[in-house]
């Protein structure tokens, strides 16, 4: 499967909040996400793993009560069932993996 970034839909689920679902493989699905300065993922929970990689800005992440901050070329991993939030420091582009897949998608729609 080939996935060219230029022409997946782009979705803003938050202020300032794009996410873009490149697709999902057998056991893994993937986000891109780019995030204007400030803007936020709520506090939330899912069945999956996480598996993240900031490419440019950063995150606050807030993690089971622990808060963190990252930058580019920085990763993170998040348990599953875990409440996480993020808050982007600078315009932030990043990828995510989660598995197993998800049932939903960040927009609400099923996965």
């Amino acid at each position: 499967m080939m996935i060219y970034h230029d022409k997946i839909e782009k979705k803003e689920i938050n202020p300032g909040v794009i996410f873009q679902y490149l697709g999902k493989g057998k056991e893994m699905m993937i986000y891109h996400w780019n995030m204007a300065d400030g803007s936020e993922v709520a506090m939330h929970t899912h069945d999956s793993e996480q598996f993240g990689y900031c490419i440019s800005g950063g995150f606050i992440i807030v993690e089971d009560g622990k808060k963190y901050q990252i930058g580019a070329g920085d990763a993170y991993i998040i348990p599953a069932n875990v409440p996480h939030s993020f808050v982007a420091v600078g315009d932030t582009e990043a990828i995510d993996i989660f598995h197993p897949l998800r049932t939903t998608l960040p927009d609400g729609n099923p996965a």
